[in-house]
């Protein structure tokens, strides 16, 4: 059973180091465990070792599929743990990119998409919202 005081743990997926870093210092900030990965393998790699509470996840990363490729992965190993993918597709792209409609959501295993750049307390807010369900 987690005590209040048991902090959550949080694993950044990203191959923007920048990225990265600035997440997990924010995240560590407002009390929480963090775990960082640069791609899909390593992510894959932490998740057989440990069980993060929260995942998130870049959605282009070594392969430009590899966050799709990484959520089915996360919900195939353990349904529970939410997923948070971030995708920086419509600013390099300029296409609209979301999982608006229920079949889009049903190919897209994640449980929430933020566009990049994050507003960080954008992200807190759907943390929180995940953590607590």
């Amino acid at each position: 059973m987690i005590t209040p005081n048991e902090k959550k743990t949080i694993l950044v997926v990203d191959d923007d180091e920048d990225f990265r870093f600035q997440q997990k210092v924010q995240l560590e900030a407002a009390g929480f465990k963090v775990l960082t990965a640069e791609g899909q393998r390593k992510a894959e790699e932490i998740l057989s070792e440990t069980r993060p509470d929260l995942v998130l996840v870049d959605l282009m990363m070594e392969e430009m599929d590899g966050g799709f490729s990484l959520c089915y992965h996360i919900k195939k190993k353990d349904p529970s743990i939410p997923v948070i993918l971030v995708t920086g597709v419509t600013a390099e792209t300029g296409f609209e990119f979301d999982a608006a409609t229920k079949e889009e959501r049903s190919w897209v295993k994640a449980d929430a998409m933020l566009a990049k750049p994050v507003r960080f307390e954008q992200l807190k807010r759907e943390i929180g919202r995940l953590l607590k369900k």
